[in-house]
Order: structure tokens, then C-alpha cells, then sequence
């Protein structure tokens, strides 16, 4: 569902020239690989599914706080946008720690988000404690869920990347049957701590990530441990050491007092041995670490802000535009449905099938059946791409005319199904920039996303304030998209202009 940054493998950690030894690797395509689906399938359902069903606690916090909703919005769109925006910076964390510890620290620090948010004393607590903190512990547990797929799979690569980000749609269906369940039992402060125990799963799923070539070291290469030279033993300096000399001078062997004291001395200097080489092992760990992070942070920088070049790709500028303004549209629905119903008095009939979770059951059909049509031969990819969009953007405009929950159910449906273009995002990028620009320019979209995610509700809880009515946001988010749209369609007609005007110029020095 989260633009599919779920469809690529970001191969942070992976110089292109060692893909190569990859490929004959037995868990390829095969093995553990599948583990890492599994993996990859828990990550989309514990982070993404929790983020889609913010819209139930949101609920929660209006009530308790008795704060603004484009206040409130903020706690909900916080979360969803730092953990997009953060994608590119995790990088710098995969690169230096690799993927296993820096989803399992992830883990803890959504987790720990999540506890701390259930103590809450206000609306800016929740800012930090649940915006901040949890966002950032689900990127830096999301991300690596996605390279590791990635790097697991060649062949098979779609289809374990279609399969684990079919999590995301269970996720929300299930996380929003959880915690309306635990708000409603036990309070939504005891359901937040509780789904903080339920996070701690990520850890596990990052326990899981086991590196396919644990020694890449390059003075490294076998994966272990340098060697380090045993310590000499007491017997040994005896023997070589201050002991012998005495035997050369010809001390009486069984002098007690002597041998006390070249006991004790022969201790002295093991110790004083043993604290040299441990000083020169934590040199050497702080000097190789130190070489990591320079490196790590090398390969970031310019893979991320190096990549000049793709912003004077017109086109490519245009779809960062049009990323700006489309996830907000799709965002907004799973944050303010919730209470949309409650406007309308059908609470009733959405605790018994809720409207976000219908967006979520057909998201995931879309994703599987948009993908096959857009792989037909006589298809093309991006008008696919260009028409769930125009059904999204419709679906946008259509949504705040539907009273009845018959109505919102079909919108939804709608919704959940366009949105499954999400799945063709990566193909569409690659089009736009090669291969060899597809993680930097992907990622340059993530943030875009993040942004769109970040004030897309917040926005249109500050219209309903002021309007008193959610039907202005969604027609303002839907015009925005509209441009958006439209910027993606005027590229390719500049770039024909142009093209025929270089051959009419061209000719006529001909």
C-alpha cells in the first residue's frame, strides 16, 4: 500500500560488482528467501496496517484531548510521513550496521513509541513520543524488511515483493479490528501499550534478516573474526623470560623466594599484556567502525544528493510533483473515515464492517490484478498507470456526495482498487530513469510521498475547522491531484514538441 517502495530492493549495502557472486548463492530465489517474504509480510502488517488504522485512535484523542482535528491530524501524519521521509536516511543505518540490527533497533524504538504514547498528556506529548518516535523506529524496521527482499530474490523478485506487501492490506483490516476492540475493552491508553507489546515483534522479524554473505569485508573475506594471537601463558614467560636468565646465572633452582618473585613479575607483565592487547582491540573495532561510517555515509551521500542529474530530467521532476499532491488523497480517507461515519450516525454498520478495511481487502486485489494487466504485451504500463489514477481522483470527488454507507462502501472499494497502481510505481520510475537510477530516484519519490503524508491530514482536519465539514478537503486534495495528473500528461507533449522542433530545425540546415 505505502507507494511501493514496497516493490523495490534497495540494495544499500551491495557494491553492483559483488551481484555477480550472488547469483550461484543456494537461498536465492529459494531456501531462506522465503523466510524473508515471511519476514518481509509481518514488517508491512505491524507497521503499515497499525499507521492505516491510526484512524480509530484518532477518534480517541478528540474526545480526550478536546483539541482541534488539523491539530490532532498531526499525531496520525507525523508517524506515516517520518517513516517515508526517514527512507533515504536509513540508508546511512543499513549501510553501517546492516539490515539485522538496524530492524531490530527499529523495533525497539517503535515499540518504545508506542508505550510512552500510552502516558500522554496532551496532543503535543503524542507529537514526539508517537509522531516522532514511533515513525522513526517504523522506517528503520520497514526499510530493511524491503532491501532484504530485495536482495534475497532476482528471478522472483515481483513476486516476492507483490506477496510480502500483501501484509499492508491484512494489516489494516486486522489492526483496525484490534484496536477498536482494545479501545473499546480496555481504553485506548491500555490498547496503545498493548499494541506497544505487539511491536515487539518486529525485533523478531528482524531476527530473521540473516545476511545471504555475512563476510564482505574486503580484508575480510571469509566473514570471521580477525586472529588474534594468543596471550603468552605464565609457563611460557617462565620459561623464556625472566626464569631463564636467572637459570643462566646460575641461581639455585629451588630458591622459593626467587621463584615468588619472578612468579609475581611473570603476573605483572601478563596483565600489563593482556591490557595492551585489549587497548589495541578496541583500536583497532574504533578505527574499522570509524572506516565503516566514512564509507556507509560515502555511498549515501552520493547516492542520494550525487544524483544531480535526475532533477534535470523534466519528467522525473513532474512525477515528484505528482507525488506531492497524490498520496495525501489516499491518506486522508484511512485518517478521517473513521469519524466521517460518526457525522453520518452509521457507527453502527462501520463497527460491524469497517469502511477502511474494505479499502484495504480490495487494496490488495488491486495491487495483484493491476500488476497482471500491466505486464500484458500489447499493454502499456503507463496508461495502466494514468487510468487507476484517474479513478482515484474520481473517487476523490465522488466520496463526499455518498450519505449512506452503501454509498461510502463502493467509494471505498473504488479506493482500495485504483490505489492498487501503487504496485507499478517502481516500473514506472525505471522508465523514467534507467536501472541504474532506480534506487536514488525511488527513494527521492519515498520522500515526496512522506511529505504528501506528512500534511495531507492535517490539512484537511484545519478545513473542516474552518468549514465545519470534511466534503472541502476532499475536493481541494482531489484538485490537487488533478494538477498533479496533469503535470505527468504535459511532459510527454512538451517532449514531443520539442522533439519535432529539433527535427524541423534539423532539416532546415539540411
Amino acid at each position: 500500500m505505502y507507494t511501493s517502495h514496497e516493490d523495490i530492493g534497495y540494495d544499500f549495502e551491495d557494491d553492483p560488482k559483488d551481484k555477480k557472486t550472488l547469483k550461484p548463492h543456494p537461498n536465492i530465489d529459494g531456501g531462506w528467501a522465503w523466510m524473508m517474504v515471511l519476514s518481509s509480510f509481518f514488517v508491512h502488517i505491524l507497521i503499515m496496517g497499525s499507521q492505516m488504522a491510526l484512524g480509530v485512535l484518532n477518534v480517541e484523542w478528540l474526545e480526550e484531548f478536546h483539541q482541534s482535528r488539523g491539530l490532532t491530524a498531526w499525531v496520525s501524519s507525523l508517524s506515516m510521513g517520518i517513516t517515508l521521509i526517514v527512507g533515504p536516511f536509513i540508508g546511512l543505518f543499513i549501510n553501517t550496521c546492516g539490515c539485522r540490527r538496524t530492524a531490530i533497533v527499529g523495533g525497539l524504538v517503535n515499540s518504545l513509541g508506542w508505550v510512552l504514547s500510552a502516558y500522554a498528556a496532551n496532543v503535543h506529548y503524542l507529537f514526539i513520543t508517537f509522531g516522532v518516535t514511533a515513525g522513526f523506529g517504523s522506517g528503520m524496521a520497514y526499510l530493511p524488511a524491503v532491501v532484504m527482499v530485495g536482495r534475497y530474490f532476482q528471478k522472483r523478485r515481483a513476486l516476492a515483493q507483490g506477496l510480502s506487501t500483501t501484509g499492508t492490506g491484512f494489516g489494516a483490516f486486522l489492526m483496525t479490528v484490534l484496536l477498536k476492540y482494545l479501545c473499546a475493552e480496555y481504553g485506548w491508553r491500555n490498547a496503545m501499550f498493548i499494541q506497544g507489546a505487539v511491536s515487539l515483534n518486529l525485533c523478531v522479524c528482524g531476527a530473521l534478516m540473516r545476511p545471504l554473505s555475512p563476510g564482505k569485508d574486503g580484508n575480510n573475506p571469509g566473514g570471521r573474526h580477525p586472529q588474534v594471537l594468543p596471550a603468552p601463558s605464565t609457563e611460557s614467560i617462565k620459561s623464556n623470560g625472566p626464569v631463564s636468565r636467572a637459570e643462566e646465572k646460575g641461581d639455585p633452582p629451588g630458591n622459593e623466594e626467587t621463584l615468588s618473585d619472578l612468579a609475581a613479575q611473570a603476573c605483572q607483565e601478563k596483565a600489563g599484556l593482556r591490557k595492551n592487547m585489549g587497548a589495541l582491540r578496541v583500536l583497532k573495532t574504533v578505527s574499522q567502525l570509524t572506516l565503516r561510517v566514512r564509507k556507509g555515509f560515502r555511498d549515501w551521500y552520493s547516492g542520494y544528493f550525487g544524483a544531480a542529474s535526475l532533477f534535470t530530467n523534466r519528467m522525473f521532476v513532474a512525477f515528484i510533483f505528482w507525488a506531492l499532491f497524490a498520496y495525501s488523497s489516499f491518506v486522508i480517507p484511512f485518517i478521517h473515515l473513521p469519524e466521517i461515519v460518526d457525522l453520518y450516525n452509521l457507527s453502527e454498520q462501520n463497527d460491524v464492517f469497517p469502511l477502511t478495511s474494505i479499502i484495504a481487502i480490495v487494496h490488495i486485489f488491486g495491487k495483484v490484478i493491476l500488476g497482471i494487466v500491466a505486464d500484458l504485451p500489447c499493454i502499456s504500463v503507463w496508461n495502466v498507470f494514468l487510468m487507476a489514477n484517474f479513478t482515484l481522483v474520481l473517487s476523490i470527488f465522488i466520496l463526499p456526495l455518498m450519505h449512506t454507507y452503501a454509498g461510502l462502501a463502493v467509494i471505498c472499494a473504488l479506493i482500495g482498487f485504483s490505489s492498487g497502481y501503487f504496485s507499478l510505481m517502481p516500473v514506472v520510475t525505471e522508465d523514467l530513469v534507467g536501472i541504474e537510477h532506480l534506487a536514488n530516484a525511488y527513494g527521492i519519490i519515498i520522500c515526496a510521498n512522506g511529505i504528501s503524508a506528512l500534511l495531507g491530514p492535517p490539512f484537511a482536519g484545519w478545513i473542516y475547522d474552518i468549514t465545519q465539514k470534511y466534503d472541502f478537503s476532499f475536493y481541494i486534495c482531489g484538485l490537487l491531484y488533478m494538477v498533479g495528473i496533469l503535470f505527468l500528461l504535459i511532459q510527454p507533449c512538451l517532449r514531443f514538441i520539442e522533439q519535432s522542433r529539433k527535427k524541423y530545425m534539423d532539416g532546415a540546415h539540411v
